[in-house]
Order: structure tokens, then sequence, then C-alpha cells
């Protein structure tokens, strides 16, 4: 498949292409209301749907309510935002992209999106997902398939596709997602924008679902870091209803992000230890990237982090989650779930005790070997995938530089790591490569959000990329 080297262009409305903290700006001088955002967006929906599918259900009568009661004095102003489709919000459609939940409407929004909401942004819509999240490749059968702009005979990752792809043609300027192996980081990488997975208990405090988990996570998703900083510090702060969740920064992530980051110490793991395979043209590109950054500002040495039995621990323990959600999951429900989605369900059953004592005992060795080997360094960086996206028909990859995929988990050995340290880390543009951007996985000190979007920050900076959105690179053949 031949791929054009040219970035497309940007042919939406102006207001759609500017930088979220700009158009905060804007709101508060008062030279853009929220209606104006809320009609470009729509715009901008409407030219963009028809060819990569981001925004499957959209709320503009409830936005424009939204804007006429907003609280004054606020960080977003009243900037509209989207909502992954896995996450309740009163009176929209809310479908978990699986057919029991079609035609859903809840009553009540969760208690994190009210945050945002309470921190003047004004949800547009929601996004779409893979059937309740599982799976990299972001279609389901309630939507179908949401595509990569930069090419949309492509998959845009998942399991949050249709944020990173909204915000790769400018349908919103930020947008909300969530992360277990990999949900925000995949698809910010296929799509070229910026995805940040935190510590559990930053943004709220877990996964949308009520199970008590330290796996799954919420998080922000912007164009730019300095945006993914702003929407981070709208989810932020302590609430009794989550056992996890985590006092608000005093200064704010974005004043953090923002100050001089100084020099900065970068283990570069190529393959994350020997965790997954790795393709050679991204091996390429991010060793292209990482080379590019100017000493002595940065500090660059590649080194190999412990990340034995991560795989086998985190497949044990996310399909024990698996298994807790499915027990509390009606038949009605789960007997139309995807093949794949079965088969997480039933390997989650056939888990005996002493399966899962070895995972908690390897979660903890690697969880206290990472921490030690971050002692040395600001961040580890490496890959986000071991491989450019595929044809969206394709639900995972067969096989990664020749080595065959065991299931879909395989491609996401890269996630799992941080996952299962509870360590901040995040999906950030650093180049492109046959006409398709590559993101860099930066994985942070314990709690060190801050530090982490400096670092982020100081590497966007000195790599000088665009950040603008652009139209879709229409290449397959719609059905």
């Amino acid at each position: 498949m031949t791929r054009p080297e040219t970035r497309p262009g940007y042919s939406g409305p102006e207001l759609c292409q500017m930088t979220a903290r700009a158009v905060v700006a804007a709101l508060e001088t008062g030279d853009v209301t929220p209606d104006d955002l809320i009609d470009a967006a729509m715009a901008r929906i409407g030219q963009t749907s028809p060819a990569i599918n981001a925004m499957v259900t959209t709320c503009e009568d409830r936005a424009r309510a939204a804007a006429k009661t907003l609280p004054t004095g606020t960080l977003l102003a009243g900037l509209p935002f989207g909502v992954k489709d896995l996450t309740p919000v009163s009176g929209v459609r809310t479908t978990w992209g699986t057919p029991a939940f079609a035609d859903h409407v809840p009553d009540a929004t969760h208690p994190l999106i009210e945050r945002i909401e309470q921190n003047g942004g004004i949800v547009l819509g929601k996004t779409n997902t893979p059937e309740m999240g599982a799976g990299a490749n972001t279609f389901n059968a309630v939507f179908g398939h949401t595509r990569n702009p930069w090419d949309t005979r492509l998959n845009p990752g998942g399991s949050s596709g249709g944020a990173a792809a909204g915000l790769a043609v400018g349908e919103t300027w930020l947008s909300h997602g969530s992360d277990l192996g990999g949900s925000l980081r995949t698809p910010a990488a296929y799509c070229g924008v910026v995805g940040l997975r935190p510590s559990p208990g930053v943004a709220w405090g877990g996964p949308a679902s009520d199970i008590f988990d330290t796996m799954p996570v919420q998080g922000p998703m912007a164009r730019n870091v300095a945006d993914c900083a702003l929407m981070l510090d709208t989810m932020a702060g302590f609430d009794r209803r989550a056992p996890l969740s985590w006092p608000a920064l005093p200064d704010g992530y974005l004043g953090s992000c923002l100050a001089d980051a100084g020099p900065v110490r970068i283990a570069f793991a190529p393959d994350l230890g020997g965790i997954a395979p790795v393709e050679p043209d991204m091996a390429t590109a991010l060793a292209a990237a990482l080379g590019a950054l100017p000493a002595p500002e940065f500090t660059v040495e590649e080194t190999a982090p412990p990340t034995a039995q991560a795989e086998a621990t985190f497949r044990t323990l996310r399909a024990l989650g698996f298994w807790v959600d499915a027990r509390q999951t009606p038949d009605a429900v789960s007997r139309h779930f995807k093949p794949t989605l079965q088969q997480n369900t039933r390997e989650g059953a056939a888990l005996v005790v002493d399966d899962i004592a070895e995972a908690l005992a390897a979660r903890t060795k690697l969880t206290l070997d990472l921490r030690a080997f971050l002692a040395d360094w600001d961040v580890i960086a490496a890959p986000v995938a071991g491989l450019f996206p595929l044809e969206a028909e394709i639900e995972f990859p067969p096989a990664v530089a020749g080595v065959a995929s065991r299931d879909y988990l395989s491609w996401l050995a890269f996630a799992m790591p941080a996952t299962l340290a509870s360590l901040p880390a995040m999906s950030l543009p650093v180049g492109f490569a046959n006409g398709l951007p590559v993101g860099l996985q930066l994985i942070g000190q314990p709690r060190g959000e801050a530090r982490l979007l400096q670092v982020a920050r100081a590497i966007e900076e000195a790599l000088a990329l665009p950040q603008t959105p652009i139209d879709p690179r229409v290449l397959h053949t719609p059905s």
C-alpha cells in the first residue's frame, strides 16, 4: 500500500484549528462565545464525519443549553469537548458500542464529566469506541468503523479511536478518553495527537465503570502537550466517591507543564526490554526522532528497563477484571458481545487462585523494579506500538516483524508495564513516516504527571512539528 508523503491541508472553520488554550483566551476576552464554538465544531463534524465516523452522537441542543448557564471564572470558559462512548452523560445516547445498549439514554452523568462541566467544559457529543472498550481497532456493531484521518483505509487505533480521530481533524479541541492496555496511547500515536494515561486516581480515581480496579484509568487527549495539561486540570481533584482519587496540584498541571524543563534525561528502550517485536520502519522513525533532540539539553541513552513477566501478568489481571465485570453484566447484554470480548470473559472465568497470586506477586516486583530504574532518568522512551496501523477491516495484526500474534493483546504489550506499575504514560507525536504520524511513548516517575508533561513539552518544542488539524485523506471506498 503506497501512501503520499505530503501533509494534508485543512479547509474547516478557522476557530477549529486554534489551540484549546487560545480559544479559552478568546472566550475570556469575549472575542468568541461558546455558541460560536458550537457552530464551528458542528460544521466541522458535518464536514468530516462521512470520512472518519469519529463523533458518533452529537448533543447540540444540550450543549447550547449548557452555554447559557456556564459557571464563571472556569478553566475552560465554555469550550466544547468530546466524551468517549463508555462514559454516561445525562440525556445523551450512551451505547458502550454494544447492541444491547444501542438506544440507551442515561439519566445521570458520570462524576468525572460533571467535574469537567463544572470547570467550564461543554459536552458536544460522544466519540466512537470498540465494543465495551475492548480492542485497539475502533469499530462496533452499533456505529461501524472509525477511520484514520491520515489514510481512511486504515484504523485509528483504540479504544479511544473516535476521540483521537476527531481531534486530528478539528472536530473538538479537547477530548476525554480512557486507558487500560494503551487505549489513550495507541490512538493518539496513530492519529498524531497527544494522549495521557494518568496515574490511578489523578482523573476521578478509576474506570468509568463501578469496578474497583487500579489498572483502567480515564484521561485527557489534545493536539499538543499544553492543551493536554489544561484538560487534565479540569479532571483532577479528590472526590470522596472515588476511593483512589488524588488531590489536584496546587498550581495546576498546565503551570508545571509550561515551566522550564531544564536538563532532561531519557532512557530510550527501543523494544522496552524485549517485551514485543518492532517493525523496522517504526524502529527507524523513533530512533530518528530521539536522535534529533539537541544536546546538552537532552541526554538520551539506549538502555532496557526490567519488564520480564509483564505480558503474562497483565493478561491475568486484565482477565480477572473482565470476569469481575462479566459477573455483574446481564446475559441479555453479554450474549451479543463480539468473539474476542467473549474470549476475554472465558479467560477470566478460567483463572484459579494460584494464577492470581502469581500475577499479584509479579506485579509487585515489576513495580518496584521499574521505580528503581527510573531513579536515574526523567522518563523512559519506548514505542507505543511496534507497527503502523493496518487496514480498518483487520481487527488486529496477525504478526509484527515476522512474529505471529497470539491474539489482539499481543501487539499492545508496550502499554502493559506502565499500567501494571501505576506509572503515568503518554503518547507524543514525534514525526512522520510513510505519510503517517509517529507516536513515542513516554513513561514518567511515580505520580510524576507534572514532570512528564514538562519533558513532553520540551521534546515537542525541540522537534517543532505541525500541530494544526488536517482534512481527512480519503483513500477508502465508502460502502
